[in-house]
């Protein structure tokens, strides 16, 4: 969940485990308005390499797939 600290390195790191751990991972951004929202989520994706999956009001869902053994396959 991101709230009044924003996008933080720490953040960034927690998420990059959990998709490497998880792979789906759904993320709540509790910041501003929409357009900073959206602007956030971006930013996730781009610094941790995954894909927005979707996006409804605060919660995005980011997936990364894993290099060795992916659980989670989403077609093209």
């Amino acid at each position: 969940m991101l709230g009044n600290a924003g996008l933080t390195d720490g953040v960034v790191n927690e998420l990059d485990r959990a998709l490497t751990d998880h792979e789906l991972v759904k993320v709540a951004a509790r910041v501003g308005e929409r357009d900073d929202r959206n602007a956030v989520l971006a930013a996730l994706v781009s610094r941790t390499g995954a894909e927005l999956v979707q996006h409804v009001g605060h919660v995005g869902v980011l997936y990364r797939r894993r290099k060795e053994l992916p659980k989670i396959l989403i077609p093209d």
